[in-house]
């Protein structure tokens, strides 16, 4: 048929540009990747739910959705392990004391499943919204004013847990007036290594910028697989310790209940409980890892949430059980500090700093897959609308350094750890990790993307008791402030 039509050579590909209701309600300049879709060449073959290889390094969407070059689910497993295991694993045998064995392994589990639920529920409704971040799904479902703050949330949250891991490296490397530092025990108590503000400036030169400046979340994958891997060793020598003591007679016969005789037992009680939801939030790096996912569905990021999920159970309650095991009514909010002394068994000195410097490399790798988000959103903050971090070297150097040196000038003014994880922990953190995805879930069902029976209980539940959680948390830690400045 004669006509001004040509057919399109097999090796041709065409974009489309995208026109939907919520990228005309809702426009976002900045993700490029919404804003076109490249359809695959006509003779190309692709299994897209195995996620094979492409030549090219765009994006291309075909009906299964989009696939791409980026990590695997061990890839994302890490890096999603690794979001959620950093400082907080220090504070759950401290938690352990307070609440007991009994209901604080029970909360650790609950936490678990709670905090899995809610990151389906927050990629399920990504996926439907085509959106690119956590603020961008945030935006669709209660709009811009809701997305400002969950991107501040972000902000106090991410940054409170950057203070918190220099925090812990000053009071491992170079110690604190409770405790000796590594530093110390090696090199002597008198020289330049005592001083903890030059060290912690030295790490953040020489180890942390380089691996904060990558633009790519993917590109952390090989550290955060490291940083499992000491966080698993920590953990081993935890328990081994603990077991040998709880064999030979020697441990302390721990709480297995909370304690609730007196009005500061309680008001323990309900500090504590933010700071083990707290241990659980990664939210935030949810959507940079799923857009990183090779041959990337809701289903294949579940199971990578499921198995990181499993993953950090088994290490928290290792952790939080040993610990409390191991120092009982001595152990410290910062339990790495308790490695400072004799452990009562042979080779406790080598022993203590396998797990002292084991957890100081862990929290530096762990360090800038927190920053990556934590940069995302400040970008987007402040600069919205302009052209994607990645495209811009200087603006994400720049940013980087800037983010550098106020986490820096935070962990020399914030005493210790417990302070900042009991207030991000009732705030921030449950507002990241179960208020907002349990708000977008309840309003995107009223526009016709539906949850199941269930699944509409479940959202309402964790709401309410999120908000009671953050409620009483927050009077808990301004009564023990009183208590403590009365």
């Amino acid at each position: 048929m004669n006509g001004r039509y040509s057919a399109l050579p097999v090796s041709s590909s065409v974009e489309l540009p995208l026109h939907d209701e919520y990228h005309v309600q809702y426009p976002n300049p900045r993700s490029s990747q919404q804003d076109f879709l490249k359809l695959a060449t006509l003779g190309d073959k692709q299994d897209t739910d195995h996620g094979d290889d492409i030549d090219d390094d765009d994006d291309l969407l075909y009906a299964g959705g989009y696939v791409k070059n980026g990590s695997g689910i061990s890839g994302a497993v890490f890096n999603l392990a690794t979001s959620i295991i950093g400082a907080g694993i220090m504070a759950l045998p401290a938690t352990m004391k307070v609440l007991g064995l009994v209901v604080g392994f029970v909360l650790i589990i609950l936490m678990g499943i709670v905090s899995e639920i809610s990151i389906e529920l927050l990629v399920r409704f990504s996926a439907l919204r085509n959106s690119s971040s956590y603020g961008d799904i945030v935006q669709s479902a209660l709009g811009r004013p809701a997305r400002i703050i969950s991107e501040i949330c972000i902000i106090i949250n991410n940054a409170g847990v950057l203070v918190v891991y220099l925090i812990i490296l000053g009071d491992v490397l170079s110690g604190s007036s409770d405790h000796v530092g590594v530093f110390d025990q090696w090199l002597g108590s008198e020289g330049v290594w005592d001083q903890r503000k030059l060290v912690i400036f030295i790490i953040v030169v020489v180890f942390l910028a380089p691996l904060c400046a990558l633009g790519k979340i993917d590109s952390l994958s090989l550290t955060s697989a490291a940083s499992v891997a000491l966080a698993v060793v920590f953990v081993v020598v935890s328990c081994v310790i603990a077991f040998i003591k709880l064999v030979e007679g020697r441990a302390e016969t721990p709480r297995m209940w909370p304690d609730v005789g007196s009005k500061k037992a309680i008001m323990d009680l309900l500090v504590v409980i933010p700071i083990m939801t707290n241990a659980y939030v990664c939210h935030f790096n949810v959507q940079p890892i799923y857009n990183e996912l090779e041959g990337r569905s809701p289903q294949k990021m579940n199971r990578v949430g499921r198995i990181t999920t499993v993953l950090c159970v088994l290490i928290y309650a290792s952790t939080a059980v040993s610990g409390y095991l191991l120092f009982g009514k001595d152990t410290e909010s910062d339990v790495l500090t308790n490695f400072d002394k004799d452990l009562g068994i042979r080779f406790s000195s080598v022993l203590n700093y396998i797990v002292r410097v084991g957890y100081v490399l862990h929290l530096v790798l762990v360090f800038p897959v927190i920053h990556f988000s934590l940069r995302q959103t400040v970008d987007g903050l402040v600069f919205h609308g302009s052209p994607p971090l990645s495209g811009s070297r200087k603006r994400l150097l720049a940013l980087t350094a800037v983010l550098l040196a106020l986490i820096y000038l935070g962990s020399t003014a914030v005493p210790n750890i417990w302070v900042a994880f009991k207030f991000t922990g009732a705030t921030t953190a449950l507002s990241l990790g179960f208020v907002f995805p349990s708000l977008i879930a309840l309003k995107l069902n009223h526009r016709g993307d539906n949850l199941k029976h269930g699944e509409k209980m479940l959202s309402w539940m964790m709401l309410i008791l999120a908000t009671l959680v953050s409620i009483v948390g927050v009077i808990g830690n301004i009564y023990s402030i009183n208590s403590q400045s009365g």
